[in-house]
């Protein structure tokens, strides 16, 4: 038993005999605050759960129940069957999505900080941003870098920070309401920011009211699935995953160096000395002279005999 435990296991039983003659009842009450601690002590502390390798950030069109919807469910499904084995956890974005449109600005809000705490909680995992009908509206305002012209600032959520593009490796839109029908709604189109336009997809079924600016048909709205598009816009995604995975495992590569210079080598002590010690030719060793004697002031006469003996052997011309 731990010290902390039984300390206040012992308190509670000297409390308890304290006690005892005014009744069972503060004894019971003792015990069972014992009994607390130690449970409370007892208790293991809960782990948080690790991170995903990609989490997909989905909005769900109108009027379609809280979740990702049955657009936003195919494209997971999808998804998960393209990356596999990796883990792809899903947050369905909380907005009302219902037809009072204006709602969507809690849509716009909402994703904005699940991106934000995701990139701060859990940098390595790679996310992917979705959304359908009105919930693609949310997701294209939430990639953009400025306030749309005719907003308030006030009355919307500031545009992310553009380091956290790095951390959003595809952006997949189904049935984007096109200009035509924004304008219809009083609203500002709808403009993927030029951070995520590189990783962005825009698909829109032929002659879909909302998204084609031609556009007739708003059954064939919901028909996404069936047309194909939620596969593409998987395969898409899956695409730039897979990208964004491989440059996260190669390791960086090692610096540059000058052409034909070959690998850089250590510095030694005196190079330059060491390196051109050889280079000139050694300075040859001059020969001692012989110090010729001085004259006396008074030089006898034997002494320049010999002296006379002397500069005719050098020059050879007094023989």
């Amino acid at each position: 038993m731990p010290p902390v435990a039984r300390g206040a296991l012992n308190a509670a039983l000297c409390h308890s005999e304290l006690v005892g003659k005014f009744g069972t009842v503060g004894l019971v009450a003792v015990m069972a605050g014992a009994a607390s601690v130690l449970n409370t002590i007892a208790m293991p502390s809960a782990t948080a759960a690790p991170c995903p390798d990609a989490e997909v950030i989905f909005a769900r069109g109108t009027t379609e129940a809280p979740g990702v919807g049955d657009t936003g469910a195919a494209f997971v499904d999808s998804l998960r069957a393209n990356v596999a084995p990796k883990s792809v956890e899903v947050y369905p974005v909380d907005y009302p999505a219902t037809t009072d449109f204006p709602t969507a600005v809690q849509g716009i809000a909402d994703a904005r900080a699940h991106i934000m705490t995701t990139a701060a909680n859990c940098p390595d995992t790679k996310m992917v941003l979705g959304g359908f009908s009105q919930g693609a509206a949310v997701i294209g305002f939430v990639t953009a870098s400025v306030v749309p012209d005719g907003i308030s600032p006030d009355s919307v959520p500031t545009p992310m920070p553009p380091d956290l593009a790095d951390h959003v490796s595809a952006v997949a839109l189904f049935g984007k309401p096109s200009q035509r029908f924004m304008r219809v709604l009083n609203n500002p189109s709808v403009i993927v920011g030029p951070n995520y336009t590189a990783k962005a997809i825009d698909l829109c079924v032929d002659n879909d009211l909302v998204c084609d600016p031609q556009g007739r048909s708003f059954g064939i709205h919901t028909q996404y699935a069936e047309a194909g598009l939620v596969n593409q816009g998987a395969a898409f995604a899956a695409s730039k995953l897979q990208d964004d995975w491989a440059r996260q495992a190669t390791p960086p590569a090692p610096p540059a160096t000058l052409a034909g210079a070959g690998p850089a080598q250590p510095l030694r002590r005196h190079s330059t000395w060491v390196r051109c010690r050889g280079t000139f030719p050694a300075r040859p060793r001059l020969k001692a002279r012989r110090r010729r004697p001085r004259p006396p002031r008074c030089p006898s006469r034997r002494w320049r005999e010999s002296a006379v003996i002397r500069r005719c052997r050098v020059s050879a011309r007094c023989c």
